[in-house]
């Protein structure tokens, strides 16, 4: 069985001390594939060299809406320079909205249309962010699809109702589910869960956050992947093998990741 952990941050602080174990644990669960999120540009120097040790490791590069307010006309140089300097960045991202406690909702706003028009010109997915906004979300899109066309993306670490999943399906989104939808309480997210057509179905663990039953509580890490595309699997009523068989396909034709060979 092989799986793909779309939406890590192992260069934060809480992987220093035993990465390299990390890693052997990922390989052993059957993650063959990661996605790095940056959450900043200035994040993309140490993720290379992360990169560089990990080969299994791919990245994004992008601003998250909690950090808009360090956008600068640079920033969008420096996100373009990057993206079309290295061949192991497949996204832009994090970007998104999060309007939880926020007085800067329109500048969010404008600067997530900013990066969706750097992955529009670039042909690359955006990786979304969405927090207390998915109408506000539904609207940008809609209108930035009627200016400029689709971008292709995938709404991260879901948490949804089945109403606002199929907003973001008819805009041609995929869908990810974190450790959230393991939770016992997360009924929504799990309702969505279930309706996700497979062909649209991502799994993530948006490590070091949020791990899924029975890790919560702990540190989250890549590993712990496959508990969520087991709970899922159970969920929908899916073999595990075809959850796995599909969501590494979906990864793959999503980010253009490339078949990598064995590695040791």
């Amino acid at each position: 069985m092989q799986l793909i952990d779309t939406h890590v941050h192992i260069n934060f602080e809480a992987f220093e001390a035993d990465l390299e174990a990390v890693r052997d644990r990922w390989r052993t669960s059957g993650v063959v594939q990661l996605v790095h999120s940056c959450v900043t540009p200035a994040e993309v120097t140490k993720t290379k060299k992360l990169a560089d040790r990990f080969p299994e490791l791919f990245f994004s590069v992008g601003l998250h809406p909690l950090d808009a307010s360090l956008w600068q006309p640079d920033l969008d140089r420096q996100i373009r320079e990057v993206a079309t300097s290295d061949n192991r960045v497949v996204a832009i991202g994090e970007t998104g909205l999060d309007f939880f406690k926020a007085d800067d909702r329109q500048w969010q706003i404008d600067v997530f249309r900013a990066q969706l028009q750097i992955a529009k010109n670039l042909d690359l997915p955006v990786i979304i962010h969405c927090r207390d906004a998915a109408s506000q979300m539904r609207q940008v899109c809609q209108e930035f699809w009627s200016e400029f066309g689709q971008v292709r993306g995938v709404m991260h670490c879901w948490s949804g109702t089945p109403i606002e999943t199929q907003w973001f399906l008819d805009l041609g989104f995929y869908i990810s589910f974190s450790g959230v939808v393991t939770f016992k309480n997360a009924t929504q997210i799990q309702a969505s869960a279930q309706m996700v057509p497979l062909d649209k179905l991502l799994v993530e663990t948006d490590c070091p956050f949020l791990a899924p039953v029975p890790k919560r509580g702990k540190r989250n890490e890549p590993a712990f992947v496959s508990h969520v595309a087991s709970y899922l699997a159970q969920l929908r009523g899916e073999s595990l093998n075809l959850l796995a068989d599909a969501t590494t396909a979906n990864a793959r034709q999503l980010f253009r990741l490339p078949v990598l060979s064995a590695i040791n």
